[in-house]
């Protein structure tokens, strides 16, 4: 840990910080993961090469989403053709169409074994996202654990500060595990 925790309500405070950020940071991976449904988010890592600067496509034009397309209207219309290449170079799988004014991204259905893939995915990201909770959980309980060795809370504040640490990854963890549940539905269904 890089901060001195002097106290276990500090220790508390900053797993409790540092869970609901990796809770948030699932949150946003799981909404760049493509479903049949067309999500302005899932261009969010898509980066245009602007005039040498990378850019977010969402600081390139408005992105709206009337159906099953989602539609991309450049505030500067010599931009139309660098978002169409970055957004066939990315890893999306999406085909989009111009006609010099507007990017068309029509978003078909995800085949079954690209279901499938995008299922592995969220498992992967929810593991990774379960392992940061427990890294988190190891560090305050080291520290914890260093405020009782070093006299400054009593052993019943140590094992009270434990047992609500528990509880706190538990309920975090199980955050994740529902946002994992409910997006794997969501790319599991058929429309």
């Amino acid at each position: 840990m890089t901060t001195m925790i002097a106290t276990t309500k500090e220790a508390f405070a900053a797993a409790k910080t540092r869970m609901e950020k990796a809770v948030e940071d699932f949150r946003k991976e799981l909404a760049s993961v493509r479903t049949g449904r067309a999500n302005a988010a899932i261009l969010d890592h898509v980066r245009v090469d602007y005039h040498g600067t990378p850019m977010p496509v969402n600081q390139l034009g408005n992105v709206t989403v009337p159906d099953a397309t989602m539609l991309i209207t450049p505030w500067d219309p010599s931009a139309v053709a660098l978002i169409d290449k970055a957004i066939r170079s990315s890893d999306l799988g999406l085909n989009p169409t111009t006609d010099g004014k507007v990017v068309r991204i029509p978003i078909p259905s995800p085949t079954e074994e690209r279901r499938k893939e995008l299922v592995k995915l969220i498992h992967k990201a929810l593991e990774n996202h379960r392992t940061a909770v427990r890294n988190i959980r190891r560090d305050i309980k080291e520290a914890i654990d260093k405020l009782e060795k070093d006299k400054k809370i009593s052993q019943d504040e140590q094992k009270r500060a434990l047992d609500e640490l528990e509880k706190l990854s538990h309920s975090e963890t199980k955050k994740i595990e529902d946002l994992s549940a409910s997006k794997e539905k969501e790319v599991m269904e058929i429309r």
